[in-house]
């Protein structure tokens, strides 16, 4: 299964080792999964905090994959207004599962696949910023934000902030390959108490998103 995870310059590193990292240690027992990068141009990219990251392929030149993961950081705010980004992710969800770690939700919005849809990202703030969760409103007028650890609606994860970008790629692999990979995976990353604890302090949502407008 291919796994493509879009960065951009200002993204965390964080989420891609929350995302990349736990795929990574779960190769070890499903050597079926496949991890790229991908940004708007293969090559060298510029990570918040100044670490630099390697996208394997540009949009227009990625293989196909079963399952987009958009990142989020500072850079959201640029990609979200950026029509190739944009576009990709929107053509992406008409092949593959879309999901969002923190604030790559906003980035999602942008491609309209927020509307009508339950939908989470950070809800905490830091100095001189507004939630991004709060934000929500705003950008995706359609959606429904919520506080959750995560909201799986289909072909659209979204998920919430920072270190969460864990517990959403925990979700990906009990959906696509069940729970044994995902609690093996865990106990060997010594993360299976800390899945347990988040999971009991902040929601899994599962729903279906709402039908458009006039639809029959």
């Amino acid at each position: 299964m291919k796994f493509a995870i879009l960065i951009y310059d200002d993204v965390e590193p964080i989420d891609i080792g929350g995302t990349a990292g736990v795929l990574s240690m779960a190769r070890r027992f499903e050597d079926g999964i496949e991890i790229m990068c991908i940004a708007e141009e293969a090559g060298e990219v510029r990570l918040a905090g100044g670490v630099r990251a390697i996208a394997d392929y540009a949009y227009d030149t990625c293989p196909d994959f079963d399952v987009l993961i958009v990142t989020g950081g500072p850079g959201w705010i640029r990609q979200a207004g950026t029509p190739a980004t944009v576009d990709f992710v929107k053509r992406a969800s008409r092949r593959a599962t879309v999901v969002s770690v923190c604030t790559g939700a906003m980035i999602l919005a942008a491609a309209g696949l927020a509307d009508g849809r339950a939908v989470t990202t950070r809800r905490r703030s830091g100095p001189g910023e507004t939630a991004p969760l709060d934000l929500l409103p705003d950008r995706a007028p359609a959606a429904r934000p919520i506080e959750a650890l995560l909201v799986d609606t289909g072909s659209v994860v979204t998920g919430g902030g920072v270190t969460l970008a864990i517990d959403v790629t925990f979700h990906l692999l009990e959906r696509f390959f069940g729970t044994g990979l995902r609690d093996r995976t865990a106990a060997l990353m010594e993360y299976d108490q800390a899945l347990a604890a988040n999971a009991r302090h902040l929601d899994v949502v599962r729903e279906s998103p709402a039908a458009p407008p006039g639809a029959a």
